[in-house]
């Protein structure tokens, strides 16, 4: 089977986005200073912080895998727009002299589920229309 551009572009996206929400697991699971400080300032220490971090680590997995990384896309376009909603609305964009890194991430985790959802829109209406038929 002969794969085109757009898969690749979709593996590319998919592990980037997976890659990144794997990383900053080591932080939110060992309780980092700088985790600590944001999810206290949100009110969500101890169990928001690892939660939300079950979560990532959910959708890291489902994005490295093809066939459900448009699941994994959905889970990170959910958690990234309640980080970025975070980051402009509540904590800043800059936390703890990071010069705006923890906010950029997030951001590239957006766009790159997005990119990842488009290419993986036929999965995602598959999905949709047997659900429905269940």
């Amino acid at each position: 089977m002969k794969k085109n551009r757009s898969y690749y572009i979709e593996r590319i996206t998919s592990i980037l986005a997976a890659i990144i929400l794997l990383q900053t697991l080591f932080f939110k699971f060992t309780a980092a200073p700088e985790s600590v400080y944001i999810f206290s300032a949100l009110g969500m220490e101890p169990f928001g912080r690892i939660g939300i971090g079950i979560v990532e680590l959910i959708a890291a997995i489902l994005l490295i895998i093809r066939k459900t990384s448009f699941l994994g896309a959905l889970l990170s376009i959910g958690l990234m727009f309640g980080a970025v909603y975070t980051h402009l609305f509540i904590i800043g964009i800059e936390v703890q002299n990071d010069g705006g890194s923890l906010f950029v991430l997030a951001i590239l985790v957006l766009v790159c589920s997005f990119i990842t959802l488009a290419l993986q829109r036929n999965r995602l209406v598959l999905f949709i229309h047997t659900k429905s038929q269940q």
